[in-house]
C-alpha cells in the first residue's frame, strides 16, 4: 500500500504521540509499505518513510500550552498535502486539527479514503481548565471534536478499549478499531547496571507528560508515607508544563527524585534496573509506557480512575489502587518491598502478558483497518 500519515509534530520524539507515530511509519516501510509522512518532519526520518515536511504554525495562546507539553502545530500548506496525498492508497490523519482537516478534505477531492486516530482525551482538556470532574465540560469536549472533526471519518484508531466506549457513549458514528500503540523490540529484559548512588536503593519508576492528570503528586505523597522512604528513590520519566512544581514537591522525599526526560535507549536501561512502576494517573488512553515496563518485568501498580485505561493492564489486584488515594498507594508499594518473591512471581506473569501488545500485532491490526477502509471506498 501507498500509506500517507498526517501529523502536525513528527520530528521529535517528545511526546507519545509522536513516538507512536513514529514506530508506526517505521515498521509499516519495513514491511515493504511506501509511507508518506507530512508535518513538521525537520527532516528526520524514523526509517524509509518519505518525508513532507512544513512549517509550524502559529497559533495565538494554543501554540504556547502546546510547547509546554511537547507538542506543536503544523502549517496545513495545500500543495505539499496534494503532493503526498495524490496517488495513496489511503490516509491516516493523527490528531484533529488544521493540517489533518485539510487533509481530509484533499483526500475526499481525489476520492482516497481516510482514517483517524484518537489521541486526546476531554479530561486532558478540561484538567487544564480545572473542570477535569465536569461530566457537562468533557461532554462538551468530546462534541466539539466529534461535530469538527471526526464525524468525517468512518474507522478511528482508538490505543484502548476505555476510549472506543468513550467515543461510542459520545455517539461518534464511526468505527471504533482497538489497537494497541505497540511496544518494539528494543523493550525487553536485559542485564543493566544501576548508578552507583542507587545500589542500595529500592527503586521506583513512572513515566508520563508532567502534567496535573498524571497526579505525580498522588505517588511522591505515597512515598513520603511509606514505611520505607529513606531507602525509595522515585525517577520520573517525562517533561510537562508543571515540572517545576513536581520539582518542588519531589524535594520533600527523602532522596531527591531524578526528574528527566530520557531518550529510548536511556529509558530501556532505566526499566531493566528498577524493581517497581508506578501509574498513578487519572487520565490515560492507554500509557505504552507501563506496557514497555512490564515487557521488562517490572511489576505495575496502577490508578484505578475510569479514565485511566492503563488499569486494563493490570492481571492481579495487587497490582491496582484506589485512584487518587496516596494511603492506599503507600500499602501497596510497602507490600512489595516486604514481598519480594510474590512480586518476582508476578514479574514472570506480566512479561508473558505483554508479548500481546507487541508493534507487530498492533501493525497487523492496523493494516487491516487500512484494507477495510480501501474496500469500503471501492
Amino acid at each position: 500500500m501507498i500509506i500517507t500519515l498526517v501529523v502536525d509534530q513528527y520530528a521529535y520524539e517528545n511526546n507519545g504521540t509522536t513516538i507512536s507515530t513514529r514506530r508506526f511509519a517505521k515498521t509499516l516501510a519495513e514491511r515493504g509499505h511506501e509511507v508518506r509522512v507530512v508535518g513538521v518532519t525537520n527532516n528526520n526520518p524514523a526509517g524509509n518513510e518519505i518525508l513532507y515536511n512544513v512549517p509550524e504554525r502559529n497559533v495565538p495562546l494554543a501554540t504556547y500550552f502546546a510547547h509546554k507539553q511537547g507538542l506543536l502545530f503544523a502549517k496545513a500548506d495545500k500543495q505539499t498535502l496534494v503532493d503526498a496525498i495524490t496517488g495513496s492508497d489511503i490516509v491516516h490523519v493523527v490528531m484533529p486539527f488544521e493540517i489533518e482537516k485539510q487533509a481530509i478534505k484533499i483526500a475526499n477531492k481525489i476520492g482516497i479514503p481516510v482514517t483517524g486516530a484518537f489521541h486526546i482525551q476531554a479530561e486532558n482538556v478540561t484538567t487544564q481548565l480545572g473542570l477535569a470532574n465536569s461530566k457537562l465540560a468533557n461532554k462538551l469536549v468530546y462534541k466539539f471534536f466529534r461535530n469538527v472533526f471526526y464525524k468525517h471519518l468512518d474507522y478511528i484508531h482508538c490505543p484502548s478499549k476505555m476510549i472506543a466506549n468513550e467515543l461510542h457513549n459520545n455517539k461518534y458514528k464511526a468505527n471504533c478499531c482497538v489497537i494497541s500503540n505497540g511496544i518494539i523490540p528494543q523493550f525487553h529484559v536485559a542485564e543493566s547496571v544501576r548508578p552507583k548512588e542507587y545500589e542500595d536503593k529500592f527503586i521506583i519508576l513512572t513515566i508520563g507528560r508532567l502534567s496535573k492528570e498524571k497526579r505525580h503528586d498522588v505517588l511522591i505523597d505515597a512515598i513520603n508515607k511509606s514505611k520505607y522512604k529513606d531507602k525509595i528513590q522515585l525517577i520520573i520519566a517525562g517533561k510537562g508544563p508543571i515540572q517545576n512544581t513536581i520539582v518542588e514537591q519531589g524535594n520533600k522525599l527523602p532522596n531527591k527524585p531524578l526528574i528527566n526526560f530520557f531518550s529510548q535507549e536511556e529509558l530501556s536501561k532505566i526499566i531493566n534496573y528498577s524493581d517497581l512502576y508506578v501509574h498513578p494517573a487519572d487520565v490515560e488512553i492507554e500509557a505504552i509506557s507501563c506496557v514497555e515496563a512490564l515487557t521488562c518485568g517490572v511489576v505495575p501498580i496502577i490508578s484505578n480512575n475510569p479514565k485511566c485505561a492503563t488499569q486494563q493492564f493490570a492481571i492481579d489486584k495487587r497490582s491496582i489502587f484506589e485512584h487518587g488515594n496516596s494511603d492506599d498507594l503507600a500499602k501497596k508499594i510497602d507490600y512489595f518491598i516486604e514481598h519480594k518473591e510474590e512480586k518476582d512471581e508476578l514479574s514472570a506473569r506480566y512479561i508473558e502478558e505483554s508479548k500481546e501488545y507487541s508493534i507487530e500485532k498492533s501493525i497487523d491490526k492496523l493494516e487491516n483497518m487500512f484494507i477495510q477502509a480501501i474496500k469500503d471506498n471501492e
